[in-house]
């Protein structure tokens, strides 16, 4: 190891302690990439400090020696965002995991920013109340990743996004400055509220730290469908006969080809029908109400056979259809695009893209899922046995160029749920003007002067 590097661990591990810098291979690949799975890790240390000090101490550091930083939470992200692909330093926030407090007046909740989503979810039930977002990696995502891509997931459609649910955040910039962000407040009409301008950020003006977070009451028991239909274009009839009908949680889309991965990996057939997609209807339970929207919409011709759930167990089942896709496509490391239109414009959008895809992909197998409910698609395209992992990348880059200008034609945005990261910088500007790129860019420099905050992300 060369002196310098050398000297840079030793004073590393006067910060935060000899034991929480690692420098061992196996490590630096563990803490240097994200489910993305498209970079090479090469970080040069992953440190793991365990108070809002040591982050400061270790931000000032790096901008001392000019070294670039890389947030990381449970990296989960599926764009990049956590990739440390250049020497990088990655700081992990796997240590500062602790719930710090409950007030049940304000029904809030105080957490550090590593601590696990699911951990979050069953501190609140504890307290007999909810925190309401989700979504399949809860049991290894950490809260300060889901504040720094304001994650959404599959309740979107009845709570919202993330930053719904923060009310409070401290976060260290990229001068190793501590904000303390809204403490909390309901009401709070001082000027700019960077607590939003940090949600979303994705590490790239500053590093989460802790967060105040909101609580809601429990939803009432919930009831699970999972519905046949002929075809794309009966997916929002069917949507707008429950949703008169009904109180939805959830609102989630798979195709057949979808389906099929995921019962190879396990899951259990709904029925035997066999449709070109599904949907997963979530929604307080009202059994009654459920079979009258089914009958209208089986009446109408939207939709070809059904399933309800009868038990908790059934309905973890029914949702395994739809969580566990993303795990069944793993070993086949495809291709992601995470988009989004305006609700009441899928339809064309949905025409559209299958018409895209069908002229740009013909010997792809292209996955289709999403909360389609708020307007949310997953496409997830596999490359073709025997063909080079370069050339399959470099095709699927060139249709998300068009992709993107359908997107920017319908209003779009090229990254609903994941960020942009690494990923998707290429394709900003399907989504974001110019003048928004730009301004976007003068912020970081405000926040991060010297670009150590996860560089190369976003921009």
């Amino acid at each position: 190891m060369r002196a310098d590097a050398q000297a840079r661990l030793t004073e590393l591990r006067g910060l935060v302690g000899r034991e929480h810098v690692l420098t061992d291979p196996q490590d630096l690949i563990h803490y240097g990439c994200d489910w993305a799975r498209q970079f090479v890790p090469a970080p040069f240390a992953a440190v793991m400090p365990a108070t809002a000090d040591e982050v400061q101490s270790v931000v000032r550091w790096a901008r001392e020696r000019g070294v670039a930083l890389v947030p990381s939470g449970g990296r989960t992200g599926l764009s990049g965002g956590a990739a440390a692909t250049d020497g990088e330093l990655v700081v992990s926030m796997e240590r500062m995991n602790r719930i710090l407090g409950f007030d049940p007046v304000d029904r809030t909740l105080t957490v550090q920013a590593g601590a696990v989503t699911e951990r979050v979810q069953g501190a609140a039930r504890e307290e007999g109340l909810f925190y309401p977002v989700d979504f399949g990696s809860r049991g290894s995502s950490q809260i300060g990743g889901n504040i720094a891509t304001n994650a959404g997931g599959i309740k979107v459609l009845r709570y919202g996004m993330t930053r719904s649910w923060v009310t409070g955040l401290k976060v260290v910039t990229g001068t190793g400055e501590l904000l303390d962000l809204n403490r909390g407040l309901v009401k709070n009409a001082t000027g700019y509220d960077l607590r939003h301008l940090l949600i979303g950020s994705e590490g790239t003006l500053g590093i989460v730290v802790e967060a105040t977070l909101q609580l809601t009451d429990p939803p009432p028991p919930q009831q699970v469908m999972v519905l046949a239909l002929p075809g794309l274009a009966d997916v929002m009839a069917v949507l707008g006969e429950f949703r008169r009908k009904l109180v939805l949680s959830a609102f989630e889309f798979f195709t057949d080809r979808a389906l099929v991965h995921v019962v190879n990996a396990g899951a259990r057939r709904p029925f035997d029908t066999v449709a070109p997609c599904y949907v997963l209807v979530e929604f307080d339970a009202d059994p009654e109400a459920a079979l009258a929207a089914f009958d209208v919409a089986m009446g109408k011709g939207f939709v070809l056979d059904g399933v309800i759930s009868q038990s908790e167990g059934q309905a973890s089942e029914l949702w395994r259809l739809r969580e566990g896709i993303t795990e069944s496509l793993a070993r086949y490391k495809p291709y992601k695009n995470d988009i989004s239109v305006r609700v009441g414009v899928v339809p064309a959008f949905l025409t559209r893209v299958d018409e895209l895809f069908a002229r740009e992909y013909p010997d792809f197998e292209v996955i289709w899922f999403g909360h389609i409910g708020d307007g949310n698609l997953h496409i997830s395209v596999l490359r073709p046995e025997g063909m080079e992992e370069a050339a399959f990348h470099q095709s699927c880059h060139e249709v998300t160029h068009r992709l993107g200008a359908l997107l920017a034609e319908f209003g779009g945005s090229i990254s609903a749920e994941h960020g942009v990261g690494l990923l998707k910088k290429p394709f900003l500007h399907y989504t974001r003007s110019a003048a928004e790129i730009e301004l976007m860019r003068q912020v970081k420099r405000v926040f991060d002067p010297d670009g150590i905050m996860n560089p190369g992300r976003i921009f």
